[in-house]
């Protein structure tokens, strides 16, 4: 992939550093986006010393000007837009669906559902018209099942999945394919937020048929590899990461 133009949202930590640094690796050019400066200037320096291109643009997935702004700004800098990796994503407010609202919806749907219609809106009005393009959404194994005391979060990834073949399907004609990754249980800080203690953790884990979690270079490599010729007839596919997990 190298000299190839990765745009990666949400890439300040977890998986989306992962992948950051994943795609760096592999000699791309990249855009970084988030929402908090500082973080995304070292993520820069850091991925610039691996011997890349590279640059931070601030971008809230949840305002579709800052979108247009991030995507804009990613072909202005580098002329084109091969791979984009939608990661930017909340857990929202676990809890009973007797407890949940309007603004607990928003908080979780404003970045899990229209960040990424918004994100793929505006890559797509850029990859579409190029004649080439590869688009790897962040679901979750809760994308497929349910779970207790977490129906919004639940609830959104269902949708990312849903625009995930949508989109597929749209721009297969035009060279550009879509996919999604869905993670099981992953090392990252939303894990640790989402259980909330080391106990509840470690019981969302012992559910993992490999019995421990993922990594988050685990869940790059995979995304590495979507976005690559390698995967260059795959499209509109959920790509289950999880241990076995949904096995049974």
């Amino acid at each position: 992939m190298a000299g190839e133009v990765v745009l990666i949202t949400g890439a300040l930590t977890g998986i989306g550093r992962a992948t950051a640094l994943a795609f760096a690796r592999e000699g791309a050019r990249l855009v970084v986006s988030g929402r908090r400066d500082a973080e995304g200037q070292a993520l820069v320096q850091e991925l610039r010393a691996l011997g890349v291109e590279a640059e931070f643009i601030r971008a809230d997935v949840r305002h579709e000007e800052e979108v247009r702004n991030l995507v804009d700004g990613a072909v202005k800098r580098f002329g084109r837009l091969d791979v984009a990796v939608n990661n930017a994503g909340t857990e929202g407010k676990p809890g009973p669906i007797t407890e949940q609202n309007a603004e607990s919806y928003a908080a979780t749907f404003d970045t899990n559902v229209l960040g990424a219609l918004l994100s793929l809106k505006h890559e797509l009005r850029v990859m579409l018209p190029q004649g080439s393009g590869s688009i790897v959404n962040l679901s979750s194994t809760m994308g497929e099942r349910g779970a207790p005391n977490a129906s919004l979060y639940v609830a959104s990834k269902h949708a990312v999945e849903g625009f995930t073949k949508a989109a597929a399907l749209e721009g297969a004609a035009s060279g550009v394919r879509v996919n999604a990754v869905a993670p099981g249980p992953t090392e990252t800080e939303m894990l640790n937020r989402f259980t909330g203690s080391a106990e509840r953790k470690a019981g969302l884990v012992a559910g993992v048929p490999l019995k421990r979690a993922g990594t988050p270079e685990e869940i790059a490599d995979a995304i590495v590899f979507l976005a690559s010729g390698k995967a260059s007839f795959i499209t509109g596919q959920i790509i289950r990461i999880n241990g076995g997990k949904t096995a049974s």
